[in-house]
């Protein structure tokens, strides 16, 4: 299973990829970084989409989401953030643990060369096999 390192160069394989992080958003820490960073801080563009997954993550209202049925898994109800701007695109994908699911993946994605959905399901299949020590 791949750590942080190999997840990060598989998802700069993605089309429209400008670069990508691994991120605790309880401390707003970058583990692992790749590529571009908007604005050209890897540290602070953590810190800043760290605050981003913690509004949606900590909210009553998509927790409310889950399925009755289902029990509850670790980590937050919601499974990605998607922001958009003019020139692309910042997907937040959590990523579950067996400790406490505090981690999610970034990937900001070039809006003219990307495509939103293949790099939502890819994400989603990165973040299942990402083995974090």
């Amino acid at each position: 299973m791949p750590g942080i390192d190999e997840c990060l160069l598989e998802v700069m394989r993605l089309p429209g990829a400008r670069g990508a992080a691994v991120v605790d958003w309880t401390s707003g820490l970058a583990l692992g970084t790749i590529g571009d960073s908007p604005g050209g801080d890897h540290e602070t563009t953590a810190a800043e989409t760290a605050e981003v997954a913690r509004m949606a993550a900590e909210q009553p209202v998509f927790a409310q989401a889950r399925l009755q049925d289902l029990p509850d898994p670790p980590g937050p109800a919601v499974e990605d953030v998607i922001v958009t701007s003019r020139a692309g695109y910042h997907i937040l994908r959590f990523v579950e643990t067996a400790f406490d699911s505090s981690v999610f993946l970034h990937l900001w994605l070039d809006r003219a060369e990307g495509n939103l959905a293949l790099a939502r399901i890819r994400l989603g299949e990165i973040a299942k096999r990402l083995v974090l020590a």
